[in-house]
């Protein structure tokens, strides 16, 4: 996109973003997201991501990201345990192991930095 731009993101039609079957741990977590700018070297990316309730792992990117709706507790190896919700504004650091129990289907908007 080169030009400014607003979207209602509540309503945003989000594609499937299969998960690895490794990540999960628990339940059929679903996950669907749309990235709505990139950066012309890739490097920076914000988008909308959602995921449906289940318990999963990931390594994370250093992202930025503000909770639109549902919930989560986010534990990080080494680290603290967030408790995620509508309003809450959460940073993970570039290389940290997570486990994501979603209580609710959350929806979140990020901003990610490679």
């Amino acid at each position: 996109m080169t030009h400014s731009f607003a979207l209602n993101v509540p309503d945003a039609e989000l594609e499937p973003e299969p998960l690895d079957p490794e990540q999960i741990l628990s339940g059929t977590p679903e996950v669907t997201g749309k990235v709505v700018w990139e950066s012309a070297d890739g490097r920076q990316v914000r988008g909308i991501w959602q995921i449906t309730p289940g318990v999963v792992t990931d390594t994370e990117a250093d992202e930025l990201f503000v909770v639109l709706d549902g919930s989560a507790t986010i534990e990080v190896e080494g680290g603290p345990t967030l408790r995620v919700g509508p309003g809450d504004m959460a940073v993970l650091r570039a290389g940290d192991r997570t486990t994501w129990t979603v209580h609710e289907t959350l929806r979140k908007v990020y901003a990610i930095n490679l």
